[in-house]
């Protein structure tokens, strides 16, 4: 009898978890998550039903969780119960709420997670430098989904752009059954502060011709520094940027980054690159149009100095030789962004855990779907998939780092959607157009993104 009272106890019991767990509506999920410190509704996306802006309560050090606190931004977009759920890992601040990529090719609701340290998400006073590791900012991103997790028994996918695609990467190798599917976005994975590897990649990205036309206006830039440098004091006087290493070598490292800059981010032809006939001001106003100097300021520092202390401590770099400009600068080492490290701190790079996550993502990073541009540096340090996965990576011919799955051809778009679904185990419904058949997956991207 006592046994029987017992069953039905436990039976009421689990009847009383599993109405907690069945909300109504957005709001039932926010007032149900213990961690959430502080809300708001928020206009959002009209994709969505519904947006919440929350603050998490976190672990500054989450191998000592009740000793001190931060509060993390997230943005919660509910879509449906029924639906996907898209986890946006950024990497730095949260930009938006708005639907993207992948949430909106899925029909999925979305949380988008502020990286630790960066904007708000920080503590009052001064931010604790040792605890802002990768596996300290993973475990962050657990606690919030496995928060949101009993609500939305829909797929799960995590997706990030740059180095948010670098936090989806690391994420996914701590906590591999946290999601289903994971899509980083243009995502290196450096084994140094300074990772040779981009060296060899801008030796031989693009044609010859366009390289010549680089290297020729670098040189043009060193050759007219005396001539320019009364335009740079103007711009940025106007900018209100000091540089803390001088504006002499805040001139010289723009001069290398142009380089790198001009691949990164595209839309600039190499036939647009001033001559050594252009006059000064249209050399100087291309210059600062492909390398705008704000990533040298000590201002433009300080907004991401948590990105420059994980880059030079943990998640790597790149840098710029000297020598081959011997004859205009006079440095004894290659540039790097030892600069950039807070005060009292030393750029040592730590290279096992990347070389951890590199060898884990080989042998066993199911599910991973990787996008970069060809034309993208930070394609020279991309992901080597291993033989043992049924990981995928897709490279956009011609593309830099603003690729994203709509800038592919059509035919690796259906490829990129077709194992989506595979892995998914869902179908992707696409709208008809016009009460015609249903568009196929590359024009529905191409239109809604």
């Amino acid at each position: 009898m006592r046994f029987k009272h017992l069953v039905i106890i436990a039976a009421a019991f689990l009847a009383l978890c599993s109405c907690r767990v069945q909300p109504q509506s957005a709001a039932d999920v926010v007032g149900s998550i213990s961690l959430v410190d502080s809300m708001r509704k928020i206009e959002g996306d009209t994709f969505f039903t519904a947006t919440y802006e929350l603050w998490f309560a976190q672990p500054v050090n989450h191998s000592n969780p009740n000793e001190a606190f931060f509060p993390q931004r997230v943005f919660y977009s509910h879509k449906g119960f029924d639906r996907p759920t898209v986890v946006v890992l950024e990497g730095y601040k949260a930009y938006s709420p708005s639907a993207n990529e992948l949430t909106k090719l899925l029909n999925a609701n979305q949380i988008v997670v502020e990286h630790r340290f960066f904007e708000q998400s920080r503590p009052k006073d001064s931010i604790p430098w040792a605890q802002l590791t990768v596996k300290q900012a993973a475990a962050d991103q657990h606690a919030i989904i496995q928060a949101f997790k009993p609500f939305y028994k829909g797929k799960w996918i995590s997706t990030g752009i740059s180095k948010g695609g670098q936090t989806t990467i690391f994420h996914r190798y701590f906590y591999p059954d946290d999601v289903d599917v994971s899509v980083p976005y243009v995502a290196p994975l450096n084994f140094s502060n300074e990772d040779e590897r981009i060296y060899a990649f801008l030796d031989s990205v693009g044609t010859p011709e366009c390289r010549q036309r680089i290297a020729a206006f670098q040189t043009e830039l060193f050759k007219r520094k005396e001539a320019l440098m009364p335009m740079l004091d103007t711009f940025v006087a106007n900018r209100g940027y000091s540089f803390v290493m001088g504006i002499e070598k805040a001139y010289d490292l723009n001069v290398l980054e142009y380089q790198f800059a001009f691949w990164q981010w595209g839309g600039v032809s190499s036939e647009s690159i001033p001559t050594a006939k252009a006059s000064n001001e249209v050399v100087f106003k291309h210059w600062v149009s492909v390398a705008p100097f704000d990533f040298f300021a000590d201002q433009g520092v300080e907004d991401i100095r948590p990105f420059f202390y994980q880059a030079m401590t943990e998640i790597g770099m790149y840098g710029y030789r000297v020598k081959p400009w011997a004859n205009y600068i006079d440095y004894p080492n290659n540039l790097k962004f030892d600069f950039t490290m807070p005060k009292g701190h030393r750029a040592v790079f730590h290279p096992e855990t990347m070389l951890n996550i590199d060898r884990w993502l080989k042998e066993r990073g199911n599910n991973m779907l990787y996008i970069y541009g060809q034309n993208d540096p930070w394609s020279a340090t991309s992901v080597v998939t291993g033989n043992g996965t049924n990981a995928v990576k897709m490279v956009n011919p011609g593309g830099d780092h603003t690729t994203r799955i709509k800038s592919f051809p059509a035919p690796m778009r259906d490829s990129i959607v077709h194992t989506l679904e595979r892995w998914l185990n869902l179908q992707i419904e696409l709208p008809c157009s016009g009460g015609g058949k249903p568009k196929d997956a590359a024009s529905y991207m191409f239109e809604v993104l």
